[in-house]
């Protein structure tokens, strides 16, 4: 009988090494598609593992659609923040600056590592960053829009309360205001308001809302209407022929209150009227608005 080489026994325990090593494979890789199949039962995880990485693809898809979503609302606050900023100028408030607008939000000493995955920490710290300025700015947006309606609100009571309107309608001097000389006394002296002339009976307006203050004869002015504003105005209306209204009464822009005449310290029919800002004669062209008129306040 022929015995083996030392070749031939090498070759041969080559072969089943291989042989074993090809078994042991499709034996583990039946047991992997088996376990596979049945829903990881030897619990080895790479079920886990697979669906863990597709979850953590999915989450960071999902973070960066959010952050992008974000941003978008960010941006559309800072466009919101801009036009605030130009109704608080019309609403006479000063603008909010980017500091103020800034202020409140996070920066690099604030951020946080929520996970091992620095590519998941930054996403989520952005995140975070962009939520948390987007909720300052719009808590602060919110409380601007509050404080411009409240000044519009006054505002719209101040513009009311301003003699806005020619009270009269007349000819009158642009230069009537301040030092003149006295028609009638002849001598140069303050003259405190301006005269608009027309005939006697033509019909005087309120200037602005108001309360009638005084009603009656006060010297050189003859008969004398007096409304008060508030906000520290008063306008009076001189050398009357009627008066229409009663001490205490409120009156509107454009309300009819008396009647031109020539009453007191005049030479020919017209109404003296004056202006005051704390008692402080104004020259009352300044107030005048040329396109309004008190036909358009009346019914």
């Amino acid at each position: 009988m022929k015995s083996l080489t030392f070749h031939e026994v090498r070759w041969a325990r080559t072969r089943l090494i291989v042989m074993g090593l090809l078994m042991g494979g499709c034996m583990l890789w039946s047991l992997i598609a088996i376990n596979h199949h049945y829903g990881d039962v030897l619990g080895l995880g790479f079920i886990q593992q697979t669906a863990l990485i597709n979850e953590n693809r999915v989450l960071q898809n999902q973070l960066q659609f959010l952050t992008h979503q974000l941003n978008g609302i960010q941006k559309q606050l800072n466009l919101l923040g801009d036009k605030g900023n130009e109704m608080r100028l019309h609403a006479d408030l000063p603008k909010l600056d980017e500091d103020m607008r800034k202020a409140g939000t996070g920066g690099i000493e604030s951020r946080i590592d929520f996970t091992s995955s620095i590519s998941v920490n930054s996403l989520l710290n952005n995140l975070r960053s962009t939520a948390e300025q987007a909720d300052h700015e719009l808590h602060l947006q919110a409380s601007s829009y509050e404080e411009i309606e409240s000044a519009y609100e006054k505002n719209k009571v101040r513009f009311s309360h301003l003699p806005a309107i020619k009270p009269m309608d007349g000819f009158y001097n642009k230069n009537g205001f301040g030092m003149r000389f006295h028609p009638i006394l002849h001598i140069v002296r303050p003259h405190e308001g301006i005269d608009i002339d027309n005939e006697v009976g033509t019909p005087i307006y309120a200037a602005a809302e108001g309360t009638i203050e005084f009603t009656g004869h006060q010297g050189g002015y003859g008969l004398t209407l007096e409304i008060n504003h508030g906000f520290s105005l008063k306008t009076r209306y001189g050398h009357l022929s009627k008066i229409l209204v009663h001490e205490g009464q409120r009156v509107k822009r454009g309300e009819l209150v008396a009647r031109c005449g020539n009453s007191g310290l005049s030479s020919a029919p017209h109404l003296h009227y004056e202006v005051r800002v704390n008692g402080v004669a104004q020259n009352p062209i300044d107030y005048f608005f040329d396109d309004v008129h008190a036909s358009d306040f009346q019914n």
